[in-house]
């Protein structure tokens, strides 16, 4: 079966939860090709296996390129591992057990998600979406076990209470839409960077600027707006990554994005700890 018949079936088994982000209406698969509402909007699906669920096309500075660095980094150099850990221990400490459908909002490339349902155990669906189609194309053509969606977070293409967990690592948001699509009893799951987080890579490249501290209390003022907050996870360690690991995520920041060729080449040049310092916020609906 090809990547994209074999897509079409899985989400046939989900389209319940789908809606049209045209609508609103419900969806269905017609002939294993295309997911069409009720008013006829239709929504084709790539040969590599997604569907892209936009009205029109939105330039991104995250390209296919940054997206294989990305992929490369998360799962050869252990960097989110504890993360992924973490991740998985939260959602069996919060949730019953039982399938559950996983929403990975701003999901990228798709190998954070991936990582958290495998070590999560089987029965989950998970659901990836991102704005960037360069992410999903390589999200679709790697995990053809998930259903990948190019998307808008201002307007998720899931029924109101569709959601068990979303998931947005180190990614915007949109508060609004995850309070609709998430059920009464599901978790939304946030990952946020504290002030160490890629230290040693804001120094490198912005040495005593003010750039290279980071500040999130905005951020998690605005989730604790929005949610219950049912946990605060923090994470802090270092991690020795190699030269070819380095290199990946100087590929995939956007910190090095307006930096010139050869800027990094000392911080790349032999193995070195990197901090990971992050925040997991676990919320629920407010009553």
């Amino acid at each position: 079966m090809k990547k994209k018949e074999r897509s079409a079936t899985l989400v046939s088994e989900y389209v319940a939860q789908i809606q049209c982000p045209m609508c609103g209406a419900g969806m269905k698969v017609l002939s294993l090709t295309s997911l069409v509402c009720s008013n006829n909007h239709t929504f084709d699906f790539a040969k590599q296996g997604y569907v892209n669920m936009l009205s029109r096309p939105v330039a991104t500075q995250y390209d296919q390129a940054l997206f294989e660095n990305r992929r490369d980094f998360i799962l050869n150099s252990g960097f989110y591992a504890k993360m992924h850990e973490a991740v998985v221990d939260i959602i069996h400490r919060q949730l019953a057990p039982g399938p559950m459908t996983i929403l990975d909002a701003g999901s990228g490339e798709g190998s954070h998600m991936e990582q958290i349902l495998k070590k999560a155990g089987a029965g989950h669906i998970g659901i990836g979406l991102d704005i960037a189609k360069g992410g999903i194309l390589l999200a679709a053509k790697n995990y053809p076990d998930s259903i990948w969606l190019v998307g808008d977070l201002a307007n998720l293409p899931m029924k109101a209470g569709s959601c068990d967990v979303i998931l947005n690592i180190l990614s915007p948001a949109n508060y609004n839409e995850f309070n609709r699509v998430i059920k009464p009893s599901g978790i939304v799951i946030k990952v946020v960077p504290r002030s160490g987080y890629l230290s040693e890579l804001r120094q490198a490249l912005y040495q005593d600027t003010d750039k290279a501290d980071y500040d999130n209390a905005g951020t998690i003022a605005l989730f604790e707006e929005h949610f219950e907050v049912l946990e605060r996870v923090c994470l802090t360690e270092q991690v020795m990554l190699d030269q070819s690991a380095l290199a990946n995520l100087i590929r995939m920041s956007p910190l090095a994005w307006h930096h010139e060729d050869g800027d990094l080449d000392n911080f790349i040049s032999k193995s070195r700890p990197v901090t990971i310092d992050l925040e997991i916020l676990v919320g629920r609906q407010t009553n």
